[in-house]
């Protein structure tokens, strides 16, 4: 038998009571209602169990109240490995979220600062001292030591210190023989270099003091468990490259950006002395098979990868007369400036069937392919299926799939066991996501062999008609659609078309849905951007018949009652503020000469002046509809007309209770609001600046916090929001509790006033960045705007005189060195912007570097790096001026 004595100090409160939760009967097995309650003297909870079997434990402790779990410790499981051959003392401190705890993510332990794991016997010996201490600022090539005043511990000569072995996530260890030991020690944890041992940080404060007579007891192991390296002035530095995937051009690629050319890539961003690569979504968009698949955030799966990102290079076709036909075909379409989607899904297509013919014998019946397909069933048959049946019926809208409308696994069994063309099409489909798998996979060990990370990006929505709408729509509000409210780029707001979600649906089974889609990006990334982080606050919700989003609202929110705005001093008439207000004297403005036939055609008269939209045209979608097609001047200004009519209103009525309202966004700016009586007009902008700007705060502070702490600590990446828009007050102390990292971008300041953010007084815990994948990079937005490129020329470069016309490579090399020298944790730019400093190398166009434009929901994505990564790791003189710059910081 084995006494294993759990000794913690806590201070309680009156009624609090401190557990002890472990992975054995005697702590409950890891249920919290089963754990072991602590007997108290004073501060000191503690607890002894007797086993009978060796092995480890995993464990941690629980803060309860009146049988209630209140707090619960930070980071993982504990871990000790005990025996029947000694007893066991173990002296525990809790654990709060460390001000480092970023460091304990993947990005780090198994990446920049990874260490190899010590092959360790367990030391579970008698008057044995174990000493397990939480380090994570030892970088490569640096190792811990002990040093102390005893000398056994090298009387405080490092030269003389104790290596001290690493367990992984930033764990250490070692055993001391006590009985060599004084009573009493004391002694420090070091960084030393891993060559010469000279010390890098000596951990801060005093001494540490134990008391090792515990140990000298027969058949006694002495443990002071999770310890705490003190490091409190430790920084780190990064640099990164943020690129889509379809964006990268290799000699081999075809046509397309591949898992292959992201080798290439890696190995870039290693010559030029960064540690991160940051990709666009991955996840498969195939819906129609055009052009408009090429949105790269409307996923149909959030799980499987984009059959289109496979490298064809690496996987030869024995048919040579066809391969090298469709070599000639990808050769053609590499050499093309843009992505030409559809002739290159269509190219890789007829390839991956080929070669699904010629492997798919020896790859399904493999071990590797059995594992892989077990392991990611869940997602990876309904996907299957899916995609037989968008093909079968020649559309992703599975209202139109006929008996397989709604997804019911045993139908689809059957369909697959029955079919033989549904059985080759799931087979083919899993082969494909094997290969997928594999290599992005083997892109990612290549990355952190080279110290890189792999950053992935979470989109906020999924695809209408995606895998997931089809086989879960309980989890989606399928009436509506997300988007977001105005801003610079999008003036009558961003809808995306993703159905909401049902965040009461997905609460009740503990988030599942999306901690397994987190998880399966862990597969392949050690960070993430979660795009727009703002919908885990609250999201912004348009209704089904609307184009644009200007008539949606947040969700969830407070909307007023109608007492509330009449108390308010608004004389509320729901047929005035709720309905199109459409007067006379402005449509002169809207719609110039085509008033009198817009009047005749497409409106009725209400009242004196005024009128109202006719049932034909009263939303946008019917408009939409009604245009389709049309593509002259006069029928877009008449259905934009149109569409700015829909959104002449004040309040937008809540969807699920039509007796509350919300104030619409902009309202100031509408004809219905200018129309209003001066003393209504002050009342509304009182009651508007309290609705979005002070009466959620708490309120959404409290969906976040329901939902993001349990979903970011479901895997170990490094988390980074994207939280650009009209952010809540809320947003920034949520995301600094949780140590997620702000996006900081120098014209999109996040103080009130200001033109551009101070670089020098961005938060630690951020990546700054020059531009995003929805803005202009640096030299297109050079020239867009005279006036503000003229006060940044002054102001920030603090360059005296007249702004030239374009930004030169020197002007492109101060602005990045100016972020490089940001005071944010991470710096990721993207690649344009990089070669934005050399006059040779930089597009001959800027606006051809523009990835995306948010105001055009329609917008084809297709942008390609003008050079190859073969040719560019060899512009030497380019490299070395990069990592110049990087190794400065």
């Amino acid at each position: 038998m084995c006494f294993i004595t759990f000794q913690i100090n806590y201070h309680t409160r009156l009624g609090q009571e401190l557990y002890l939760s472990g992975s054995v009967p005697e702590l409950g097995n890891l249920t919290e209602t089963d754990a072991l309650r602590l007997t108290c003297k004073g501060d000191v909870w503690s607890t002894t169990i007797e086993m009978g079997m060796a092995g480890e434990i995993e464990y941690c402790y629980l803060l309860k109240e009146q049988g209630r779990t209140i707090r619960r410790e930070w980071g993982r499981l504990r871990r000790l490995h005990v025996d029947g051959s000694a007893t066991f003392l173990v002296q525990d401190y809790w654990r709060e979220r460390p001000r480092h705890s970023y460091l304990y993510a993947t990005a780090f332990t198994d990446s920049i600062f990874f260490h190899p794991t010590a092959d360790i016997v367990p030391h579970t010996t008698p008057n044995t001292l174990m000493l397990n201490v939480h380090a994570p600022f030892v970088k490569k090539g640096e190792t811990l030591v002990l040093s102390g005043d005893a000398e056994q511990l090298g009387n405080w000569d490092l030269k003389r210190a104790l290596p001290i072995d690493y367990l992984g996530k930033c764990e250490w260890q070692i055993a001391l023989d006590a009985t060599t030991l004084p009573d009493m020690i004391q002694y420090k944890f070091v960084i030393v270099d891993g060559d010469s041992r000279q010390p890098v940080a000596w951990e801060e404060g005093d001494n540490r003091c134990l008391c090792t007579w515990p140990a000298k007891n027969d058949n006694c192991v002495q443990v002071e468990m999770g310890l705490q390296f003190r490091y409190d002035r430790f920084s780190f530095k990064g640099t990164g490259t943020a690129i889509p995937l379809f964006s990268l051009r290799s000699d081999s690629s075809f046509g397309i950006g591949d898992f292959l050319d992201l080798k290439k890539m890696i190995d870039w961003v290693g010559l030029t002395g960064q540690q991160l690569v940051q990709l666009l979504p991955v996840n498969d968009t195939t819906a129609t098979r055009t052009w408009r698949d090429s949105y790269p955030y409307s996923a149909i799966s959030s799980y499987a990868l984009h059959p289109v990102y496979l490298g064809l290079a690496a996987f030869p076709l024995r048919n040579r007369a066809l391969m090298d036909a469709l070599l000639e075909e990808a050769g053609r379409l590499n050499l093309l400036s843009e992505v030409d989607y559809e002739k290159v899904l269509s190219l890789k297509q007829r390839y991956l069937e080929e070669l699904f013919e010629q492997e798919r014998r020896e790859v399904l019946s493999s071990a590797s392919y059995q594992a892989f397909y077990e392991k990611n069933r869940n997602w990876l048959f309904p996907y299957s299926v899916y995609c037989y049946l968008r093909d079968r019926y020649e559309t992703p809208r599975f209202s139109e799939w006929g008996q397989f409308a709604v997804y019911n696994e045993d139908k689809a069994l059957r369909l697959v066991n029955d079919n033989p063309e549904a059985r080759r099409s799931v087979d083919f489909t899993g082969f494909v996501q094997y290969l997928l798998d594999k290599q992005l996979c083997e892109a990612r060990e290549y990355a952190y062999g080279k110290g890189i990370v792999l950053k992935g990006d979470i989109p906020i929505g999924v695809n209408r008609y995606s895998v997931e709408a089809w086989t879960a729509g309980y989890l989606f509000h399928m009436d509506t659609q997300t988007g977001a409210p105005p801003d610079d780029f999008s003036p009558s707001g961003q809808n995306w078309g993703f159905p909401t979600y049902n965040w009461k649906a997905m609460e009740q089974d503990g988030f599942a849905w999306w901690k397994g889609r987190l998880r399966k990006m862990a597969d392949y990334f050690a960070a993430y951007r979660i795009d727009h982080i703002l919908g885990f606050f609250r999201i912004w919700e348009i209704p089904a018949h609307s184009v644009q989003g200007l008539l949606g609202h947040f969700s969830p929110a407070l909307p007023y009652a109608r007492e509330e705005l009449i108390r308010a001093g608004i004389p509320f008439d729901e047929e005035r503020m709720t309905k199109p207000f459409i007067h006379e004297s402005y449509l002169p403005e809207i719609f110039g000469e085509f008033t009198s036939e817009v009047i005749g055609k497409y409106l009725d008269l209400s009242g004196w002046r005024q009128f109202s939209l006719k049932r034909e045209v009263d939303t946008q979608r019917k408009i939409e509809h009604l245009f389709s097609g049309e593509s002259d001047a006069k029928s877009l200004k008449i259905r934009d007309g149109l569409y700015a009519l829909c959104n002449e209103v004040l309040f937008v009525r809540d969807r699920m209770n039509h007796n509350l309202f919300h104030p619409r966004i902009a309202l100031q700016h509408s004809y219905s609001y200018s129309h209003l009586d001066e003393n209504v007009k002050v009342a509304l902008n009182r009651l508007y600046d309290d609705f979005y700007y002070r009466r959620h705060n708490d309120f959404w502070r409290e969906q976040a916090m329901r939902k993001l702490p349990r979903l970011i600590s479901s895997t170990s990446m490094l988390v980074c929001g994207e939280d650009l828009g009209m952010v809540p007050d809320c947003v920034h102390t949520v995301m600094e509790e949780l140590q997620i990292l702000s996006l900081e971008i120098q014209r999109m300041p996040k103080v009130s006033n200001l033109t551009f953010a101070d670089l020098g007084s961005l938060p630690y815990l951020s990546v700054a960045t020059t531009s995003t994948h929805d803005m202009s990079p640096v030299r297109l937005w050079w020239r867009e705007d005279r006036k503000t490129t003229q006060r940044f020329f002054n102001e920030v470069l603090h360059r005296a005189g007249d702004a030239p016309g374009d930004s030169s490579p020197e002007l492109c090399r101060q602005i990045i060195q100016q972020h490089l020298d940001a005071s944010a944790m991470w710096v990721i730019l993207p690649w344009q912007d990089w070669m934005s400093i050399s006059e040779k190398l930089s597009r001959g166009n800027p606006a051809e570097e523009r990835i995306n434009v948010p105001a055009n929901p329609h917008h084809y994505w297709r942008y390609r790096m003008h050079i190859s990564l073969d040719d560019l790791l060899k512009e030497s003189e380019l490299n070395m001026a990069i990592k110049t710059m990087v190794n400065r910081i």
